[in-house]
């Protein structure tokens, strides 16, 4: 990752018009809320997670990130999201994401 990436985002995001571009935001913040509040894996089915024990509302965010840009713009997510939050959160997102779009963890 680079320094320029580190302070003005990564490139995909970058290049969205205003708009996809707030509304990516608003997507991060969301997956940033979830990580740090429910995580994206969980151990059991129910609740917020589906049977997979994936993340119910963190799948919907991928697949909305998914027709919005394609693989491209999930992996420049989950870059943010890996900066924002930590290694380990940043797999499980992957594993959540698993089966979206070209997603492959």
């Amino acid at each position: 990752m680079s320094l320029f990436n580190i302070l003005f985002g990564e490139a995909a995001i970058r290049a969205l018009p205003a708009q996809q571009k707030a509304e990516i935001k608003r997507k991060i913040d969301k997956l940033v809320h979830i990580g740090k509040t429910d995580d994206f894996l969980s151990l059991v089915p129910g609740g917020p997670f589906n049977y997979q024990c994936h993340h119910k509302e963190a799948r919907q965010i991928g697949e909305e990130i998914n027709e919005m840009g394609g693989l491209e713009l999930m992996t420049a997510v989950r870059q943010t999201i890996k900066r924002k939050l930590n290694d380990v959160l940043a797999e499980h997102l992957d594993h959540a994401w698993k089966g979206i779009g070209d997603w492959q963890p």
